[in-house]
């Protein structure tokens, strides 16, 4: 994705980088790494910094902390999250809407909350979702929106 590419965020897959929305990169998106399959939805917000710093800055003028973040392979962003400075993201993760992630998380899990805390296994939720699917999610578009009406009894 050009997009990606042109803010200089780290990626050896940008094609494979899928974003909903409005995402927010911060002011150092360049020291950002994404992997493979990572979905990014409306309203996420990668911070790379801390701006409570520049209070102290009289007594420190030097003081700064900006720090990386690192996202593994198919990882779920859902709406309004933020992602704080120097977190690492495993592969196989779902983080739920609203989360704040300010440490880092492991691989396999479902994480949610203020703070972002484990919610479940990622084994756990796709037995789950498997049991809970409508079973469309192969369909596109249209098509997609015309199955989920018939299901709802909407016209």
């Amino acid at each position: 994705m050009k997009y990606i590419r042109k803010l200089g965020i780290e990626t050896d897959y940008p094609e494979a980088i899928h974003l909903y929305g409005k995402v927010a990169f911060g002011t150092e998106p360049w020291i950002i790494k994404l992997g493979r399959d990572v979905h990014i939805t409306d309203g996420v917000k990668f911070i790379t910094h801390d701006g409570g710093t520049l209070l102290l800055r009289q007594d420190v003028p030097d003081l700064e902390l900006t720090f990386p973040i690192v996202v593994g392979n198919r990882v779920y962003f859902g709406n309004n999250e933020i992602i704080l400075p120097g977190v690492t993201i495993g592969d196989d993760v779902i983080v739920a809407a609203g989360a704040v992630v300010a440490k880092d998380v492991p691989s396999g899990c479902v994480v949610g909350g203020v703070p972002a805390r484990f919610i479940e296994s990622i084994d756990d939720y796709r037995e789950k979702a498997i049991k809970r699917s409508l079973h469309l999610g192969h369909l596109r578009g249209d098509e997609k929106d015309r199955a989920l009406r018939a299901y709802y009894g909407r016209s």
